[in-house]
């Protein structure tokens, strides 16, 4: 018996349970880290970012390329001065370097799945550049 556990240990994948996920509180919005280098990942990050309902988000130049998609509620989301409303299912990919923004005009929270490479970072509009915990 001790050697089946000893082999379900050694066979045992990253698994980053729910209620284990670190969440950070930035700005306008909640970041719920799923998958990273901190918790096993060595080129994705994966996150669950919340909207707040009825707000306007930063304006932040990523430094490599960031892809959204929508779960639930409504967002319009700007690149680069184009801005474009997406509902659940809709998907959008902000290239590097842009200029990125996420607005939530509903009176519900937005739900959306966040991935980029590991290493991201952004800058904010004062010039600070900054690798945020939940993609490190």
């Amino acid at each position: 018996m001790d050697k089946q556990i000893d082999y379900l240990k050694e066979a045992s994948m990253p698994v980053i349970r729910s209620a284990d996920a670190q969440v950070h509180e930035v700005h306008n919005a909640r970041f719920t880290s799923l998958i990273r280098p901190g918790t096993g990942s060595a080129e994705l990050c994966v996150w669950q970012t919340e909207v707040a309902a009825e707000s306007t988000g930063v304006p932040h130049r990523i430094l490599g390329e960031e892809a959204f998609v929508l779960l639930a509620g409504e967002v319009t989301i700007t690149i680069d001065g184009e801005s474009t409303a997406l509902r659940p299912g809709d998907a959008a990919v902000a290239p590097a370097d842009s200029m990125i923004a996420l607005t939530n005009a509903a009176a519900e929270h937005a739900v959306l799945l966040v991935a980029v490479r590991a290493g991201f970072g952004a800058e904010l509009p004062d010039g600070t550049t900054f690798v945020p915990p939940w993609a490190s």
